[in-house]
């Protein structure tokens, strides 16, 4: 890691899909990305211990409590729900079937899932009568990856405010959505009219 008076040059290693967009800003910044988007263990020979910095957008793999406890207040992750709700699996699906508040959080990572202190998130707010499971998805990632851009700064100098979650807010597994998906009659491109409050409503 090399530091100015206030410059500091991260070796990052970056966790989830590739982002062009994400990795050009991450680039740009002066960073040093790896990305890896399979999980650690299968990567042979790969030493995860050698980063200034974790950021995780999308992984979807569990991170082991020596690696999180390495890399305390060192890790963020960057979720596409308004944390406390929609911990876990499809976010912005349960938001829709259950009807709760929709945005992004940029949290700590902790040993639990999506449940670390919050530096910040961001509601957003959805006309249900237009947009689909798609749209609305790429709708989130683009806040989420706006407001990292705005706060990566103070992220990396430490200089950021997070605070506990609070609330029981909800949790779903991968698998929960089995008994819904037949009303995602077109795939991700289901228009989101026909899934509000099914889950609440046991409308199914």
């Amino acid at each position: 890691m090399t530091k100015g008076n206030w410059y500091v040059q991260m070796k990052v290693l970056l966790l989830g899909p590739r982002r062009d967009k994400f990795l050009d800003f991450l680039i740009h910044a002066g960073e040093l990305v790896t990305v890896i988007e399979t999980a650690l263990d299968k990567e042979e020979h790969f030493d995860w211990r050698g980063f200034d910095f974790v950021i995780s957008f999308g992984y979807r793999f569990v991170l082991d409590k020596l690696f999180i406890e390495h890399y305390k207040n060192r890790a963020v992750n960057l979720h596409i729900s308004l944390l406390p709700w929609n911990r876990g699996a499809d976010p912005n699906l349960w938001s829709f079937l259950e009807n709760t508040p929709k945005g992004v959080t940029i949290h700590f990572i902790d040993e639990g899932l999506d449940t670390g202190a919050i530096i910040i998130q961001k509601e957003v707010f959805f006309d249900s009568r237009v947009e689909t499971l798609n749209s609305s998805y790429l709708s989130l990632c683009d806040a989420l990856e706006t407001l990292f851009f705005e706060c990566w700064h103070d992220i990396k100098h430490g200089i950021v405010k997070s605070v506990p979650q609070e609330g029981i807010g909800s949790y779903h597994r991968s698998d929960d959505k089995t008994k819904f998906l037949h009303l995602l009659t077109m795939g991700w491109d289901t228009p989101v009219s026909g899934l509000v409050g099914k889950a609440v409503n046991n409308s199914v």
